[in-house]
């Protein structure tokens, strides 16, 4: 519970230093007097809200970001798996996609208008494009980074190469592929945006460059908010069923700041000291080998 106010009052105390920020026109480097203030972007949260406009847009992000996230998830792991398996397919597909990778997919957005009859098919390509990679090099990594001895059990056992991918490869490497997605719907977020603002037509990112053209700032904020509460629930979702899909795995129990169990110690027997010799007392050298 203590977390969760901790969070809640970071949040706060940014809010409140934005509104103070803006509200006194603070203009030492930053230039704070032309940002809207906190109620102002309120207000215009609150209109929008009301209007049709808003939700047509919203509708419309949501089904290219989720429809190009799922195609990069389905293609990304199973290409990921093929590469890492399979040498044939690493020597023919591992060039052609090591040269497209450092392309950013907001690059190919000539190439998606060049390729494809409508904007909306052009978008899912980019948002797609921008998963893609994140998910397949990280299934790549995890695949091969399996312990040989559970392929190994599965063939002594008698199972085939279908069986170790069902028992062995899949299921091992599912934590590596919902980091890999985690980060691509990231991605995929920061893609569809830009999209949007360049070749869309509807859409929270298409919203919110329209409102910079016409100079409408707290309108351009609503925007930059709705795009982080809509990328933020999104990756939460990903982690959450990463996290079911896996919670076979054993858990640690680490928890961020608290402090280790210090261990309990031991108390050593002393030694007992070197007995006298008969019939007379320790001698000097005794004692002193003793204290050593």
């Amino acid at each position: 519970m203590r977390r969760y106010v901790l969070r809640v009052a970071s949040l706060a105390v940014a809010l409140g230093l934005w509104q103070t920020l803006t509200s006194l026109n603070v203009d030492l480097w930053l230039r704070f007097s032309q940002f809207p203030t906190v109620t102002d972007v309120a207000r215009a949260f609150a209109a929008r809200l009301s209007g049709p406009d808003y939700w047509t847009d919203l509708t419309d992000s949501l089904t290219r970001i989720l429809t190009g996230f799922l195609l990069a998830a389905v293609l990304g792991v199973a290409t990921g798996v093929l590469v890492a398996r399979s040498r044939l397919a690493e020597d023919l597909l591992g060039p052609v996609l090591e040269v497209i990778r450092p392309i950013p997919a907001i690059a190919l957005v000539p190439v998606a208008i060049l390729l494809f009859p409508s904007n909306e098919q052009g978008i899912v390509f980019i948002t797609c494009t921008a998963a893609f990679f994140p998910v397949l090099v990280s299934t790549r990594h995890a695949v091969r980074a399996l312990t040989p001895m559970w392929e190994e059990a599965v063939r002594t056992m008698g199972g085939g190469r279908w069986r170790i991918l069902g028992s062995v490869v899949l299921p091992g490497a599912l934590p590596g592929v919902f980091g890999g997605l985690s980060v691509g719907i990231g991605v995929s977020w920061i893609c569809v945006i830009s999209a949007e603002m360049i070749s869309g037509q509807y859409g929270v990112g298409y919203r919110t460059w329209q409102d910079y053209t016409v100079v409408d700032y707290p309108g351009v904020f609503v925007g930059m908010v709705t795009i982080g509460v809509l990328g933020w629930l999104t990756s939460t979702a990903v982690e959450l069923l990463g996290r079911r899909l896996t919670r076979w795995l054993p858990r640690t129990g680490y928890v961020p700041g608290a402090r280790p169990p210090r261990p309990a110690r031991s108390v050593k027997p002393a030694p007992a000291a070197p007995a006298a010799a008969p019939g007379g007392p320790v001698s000097e050298e005794a004692r002193d080998e003793h204290l050593v």
